[in-house]
């Protein structure tokens, strides 16, 4: 068989659900390989612009508020499930009003949050916070206000990437990421060239251009493919409040839980060890979450398509789905191991002598970076076929315990960095065994109780 036509057989041959992922996954993995040369480019550049101390602080500073993300409630996975039901039964007049009430909803949550962060923002104390001097700390009150200020406008405006996600073209909302991240790179290349230092001109590079991007992207799809979709006042039930909240509620806790889980590591190191401990920290994570975010670009399209097919009871479709992906976090494994024995030369290569990067500090995230992208495979099942519950209570667990783990192996163990992706390691075990178990009943249709919730 000629390559090309083993090409053309390969996009065009097969079910319609994973050819369309397939083509999903394969513009995905143009545009996020772009998006991570981007992300790479962006560390030396930012890093020699700025000094570690105040990196540090901008990346603790950039996960607080991405904290505040999940102040959806879980509407946003709840929609993408909703949604693509109803696009499964083609009732777009459902969808329409799904579509609208979620705007509804999260502008009035994002409202509230904005108007409460304005009243208590004179009253923190940024310095305790970041564990820096006075006099960095007033340099970062105005860069608080543009960051919040802007990422209130994408959390509200981001909702147009979850209806990607749900009509099983997550390669749109890729390819609006990718050119949000290149833009914030031009910006920052050019602000190299005019100042130094300035976290306020690093916050407004980093947070403007990303809205501009989602903004041309709502007014062009509501003007076009999604126009039988697009909000309306006049679409807007709240009697549907139920239906996307009693999902989303789940999602939610869910969602505070990995929070504390994953989200929290920066403010950790801050506090214990000092902002300049988060740039090698986050140095190390950006490398290792390459083979994460390859995993990610492949499940990503299944979410969806796993709703369809559950919907339409086609399990068979699912279980060969599971199972090539499980093949596919194999290869993912072989690489992951190749990445840590080569890191120390990537590092010298990438930053040079700026950042020394601890071995074991790799060595804990090539384990954090397998254990997620295995986890990932079955929850990304789980959470599109709505049953969470066990997986909400095993990650409240872990939740519970990741922040004590983290202490105790960062400061009375010694471990520094490393012990704190240590400590998240250990809490993503729980769902190592209980996802793909869980999986596996529901397939085999033997769960029962909790199993099946």
């Amino acid at each position: 068989m000629k390559f090309k036509e083993f090409i053309s057989n390969f996009f065009t041959k097969g079910h319609v659900r994973t050819v369309k992922a397939k083509k999903n996954i394969f513009i995905s993995f143009l545009l996020k390989g772009l998006s991570i040369l981007v992300s790479f480019l962006l560390v030396p550049l930012t890093l020699e612009y700025l000094n570690p101390t105040k990196y540090g602080i901008w990346l603790t500073l950039s996960s607080i508020i991405g904290w505040l993300s999940f102040f959806d409630i879980g509407l946003g996975n709840g929609l993408r499930n909703k949604l693509t039901e109803a696009f499964a039964i083609n009732d777009i007049k459902l969808a329409k009003s799904y579509v609208s009430t979620t705007y509804a909803i999260i502008s009035i949550i994002m409202i509230v949050v904005y108007l409460v962060f304005l009243v208590l923002m004179p009253s923190l104390n940024w310095g305790t916070i970041f564990n820096i001097s006075n006099e960095i700390a007033s340099e970062l009150n105005t860069v608080i206000i543009i960051v919040f200020t802007f990422f209130a406008l994408r959390f509200i405006l981001k909702i147009i990437g979850v209806i990607f996600i749900a009509d099983q073209t997550p390669s749109v909302n890729n390819f609006f990421e990718f050119i949000g991240s290149l833009l914030s790179l031009i910006s920052i290349f050019i602000i190299t060239k005019f100042s130094k230092g300035s976290l306020l001109y690093i916050s407004i590079a980093y947070s403007v251009t990303p809205v501009i991007v989602l903004i041309i992207a709502s007014l062009y799809f509501f003007k076009f493919k999604y126009k039988s979709i697009k909000p309306s006042f006049k679409s807007i039930d709240f009697n549907n409040f139920k239906d996307l909240v009693g999902l989303g509620i789940n999602f939610f806790v869910l969602q505070i839980a990995v929070l504390i889980i994953f989200s929290t590591d920066n403010m950790i190191i801050t506090q214990v060890l000092g902002p300049k401990e988060v740039t090698p920290y986050n140095i190390a994570f950006k490398y290792f979450s390459v083979p994460i975010m390859i995993c990610s670009i492949i499940i990503t399209p299944f979410w969806s398509a796993f709703t369809d097919a559950y919907v339409k009871n086609d399990l068979l479709w699912v279980k060969k789905s599971m199972k090539r992906l499980i093949q596919i976090w194999f290869l993912v494994f072989v690489l992951i191991v190749a990445m840590f024995l080569i890191s120390g030369y990537f590092y010298n290569f990438w930053i040079g002598d700026k950042v020394e990067i601890p071995l074991k500090l790799s060595l804990f995230m090539a384990l954090f970076a397998i254990i997620s992208t295995w986890n990932n495979i079955f929850a990304s099942f789980l959470n599109g076929v709505s049953k969470i519950k066990l997986q909400m209570y095993s990650s409240i667990f872990a939740m519970s315990i990741n922040i004590p783990l983290s202490i105790f192996f960062a400061k009375n163990l010694e471990l520094g960095s490393a012990g704190v992706i240590l400590a998240t390691c250990l809490t993503l075990t729980i769902g190592a065994v209980l996802g793909p178990l869980q999986a596996y009943l529901i397939l085999e249709k033997r769960a029962k109780g909790i199993w099946n919730k």
